[in-house]
């Protein structure tokens, strides 16, 4: 009897075993499934983020532009005024002109456009200046400088927006 007590025991022991390593490879089944379940939620909010902040860029780049033309409005209508009402008086019509670019300055300027102040005699600046062009220095002093601006530059903030082509002294 003894025998059959300890091979009971030892079935028993066998059985609950089994049992262990099956609950241990459910848990182990489940946790995995738990990992990947969580990876999918990750990965699907992570491109959720991505296509709403790409949607977020492309409407703040349409309302940037929408403003900026908001603003240019007024400006075409004072074109057309200016149109509707022509005159032969060449005094009126250059002080209209002075008038509506002073105005559309303004506006560019508000927005942050500034241009550079760049004259004869200045050291070039590979920064701002573009030359387009290197002759003979007509002093010493100009060799290496700027001897002629052709085209203003332009800033929108602190970056360059249009280099200012200038001619250079040799």
């Amino acid at each position: 009897m003894n025998k059959n007590k300890k091979s009971e025991e030892i079935e028993e022991q066998e059985v609950q075993s089994k049992e262990a390593v099956e609950e241990q490879e459910t848990q182990e089944e489940q946790q995995e499934f738990d990992f990947q379940d969580k990876y999918m939620r990750l990965y699907a909010e992570f491109d959720n983020f991505r296509k709403r902040t790409m949607r977020e860029k492309a409407d703040l780049i349409s309302s940037a532009s929408s403003d900026i033309m908001l603003q240019l409005l007024p400006l075409v209508d004072d074109f057309d005024r200016a149109d509707a009402n022509a005159t032969d008086d060449l005094d009126a019509l250059k002080e209209g002109v002075q008038l509506i670019h002073s105005k559309f300055v303004a506006t560019l300027n508000s927005k942050g456009l500034k241009a550079m102040e760049v004259k004869a005699g200045d050291d070039f600046d590979v920064d701002k200046h573009e030359a387009i062009a290197n002759i003979p220095a007509p002093s010493e002093d100009l060799k290496g400088k700027v001897v002629d601006v052709v085209e203003k530059g332009y800033m929108l903030g602190d970056k360059v927006l249009r280099y200012a082509k200038v001619v250079i002294g040799a």
